[in-house]
């Protein structure tokens, strides 16, 4: 194959991508490269795979791509691992406010042993609501189940008894599931369905004690809505992995506030699932390119 690469770590500027991509027959993309009908007539009609390097594909105008006849290959299974090892570190940094107890002993509020201080929540006997119970939800579950959860929920487009049996998990509304969850993690797709999903009507209906976790897309939570939500009280505490947008930036209200712990969309971020994803998205576009089966392709 001839090669044309953007060196660098930063996103490929838009004028660069438009005129990088004219005539290529192959594209190999990062979550953050939007791939829209401008970059599909940029390229032409010679463009016969995308494969981007990422489970998520909500950057890619798949309506316009499968008008074209074009394949796309994406990096399933391969960090479902690790997303779900930084969900529940999430959860557990958020609920036991861990990065605000950490600030306290840099800046001397640590001063004595308190019987309330730095108190937090505890997972053992909790009921924990998982929203999306695909290969991410169900490895968050089977994490979190050895620390004494009493029951889990689950919500989706669909009941999944199958994946379910091995926590004893229960099919739930998407109301019930925010009315009786401690814990409350987001793993599901971004999809039309679920944008927007987690917004004020959700927030009021949780309890004043639980704890809210997103680890899928940003898009999925209104953030002015969690803003109020935490701020007046009406949460305990929420993690993100994900934002909108990306990066978040720095004078953003949600940044303010002490029960809310932001990380910089690094689910997957172990240095083995990092290079499983590259291999496995040079491999798909090269079987693509081929015109033979791809480990992994999207199916249009």
């Amino acid at each position: 194959c001839r090669v044309q690469l953007w060196d660098s770590e930063e996103p490929v500027p838009r004028a660069e991508l438009l005129s990088g991509v004219a005539g290529t027959r192959g594209l190999l993309c990062l979550l953050s490269d939007r791939i829209d009908r401008e970059v599909l007539e940029a390229a032409g009609p010679g463009l016969k795979v995308i494969s981007t390097m990422s489970v998520g594909f909500d950057h890619l105008a798949l309506d316009e791509i499968k008008k074209r006849g074009i394949r796309v290959g994406y990096t399933p299974d391969v960090l479902t691992d690790a997303t779900a090892e930084l969900s529940v570190a999430l959860l557990l940094a958020a609920c036991r406010r861990l990065p605000e107890a950490a600030e306290q002993v840099k800046t001397g509020g640590w001063t004595t042993w308190k019987p309330l201080w730095m108190c937090g929540y505890g997972l053992s006997d909790s009921t924990v609501g998982i929203i999306g119970l695909g290969r991410i939800g169900q490895a968050v579950a089977r994490r979190l189940k050895p620390f004494g959860v009493r029951k889990f929920l689950y919500t989706g487009s669909h009941p999944k008894p199958e994946a379910a049996a091995e926590f004893g998990a229960e099919f739930a509304t998407l109301t019930r599931l925010a009315q009786e969850s401690d814990f409350i993690v987001v793993t599901c797709a971004l999809t039309p369905a679920t944008q927007g999903m987690c917004n004020k009507d959700f927030f009021s209906k949780m309890k004043k004690t639980s704890v809210f976790i997103n680890t899928s897309r940003g898009a999925v939570v209104n953030q002015d809505d969690l803003y109020d939500a935490l701020a007046h009280g009406q949460i305990a505490a929420a993690g993100l992995d994900v934002t909108t947008p990306e990066p978040l930036p720095t004078d953003h209200p949600l940044l303010s506030l002490r029960n809310c712990v932001i990380l910089p969309h690094i689910g997957s971020a172990t240095y083995a699932t990092r290079t499983t994803m590259a291999v496995l998205a040079a491999n798909n576009l090269l079987a693509g390119l081929r015109g033979e089966p791809m480990p992994h392709e999207l199916l249009l």
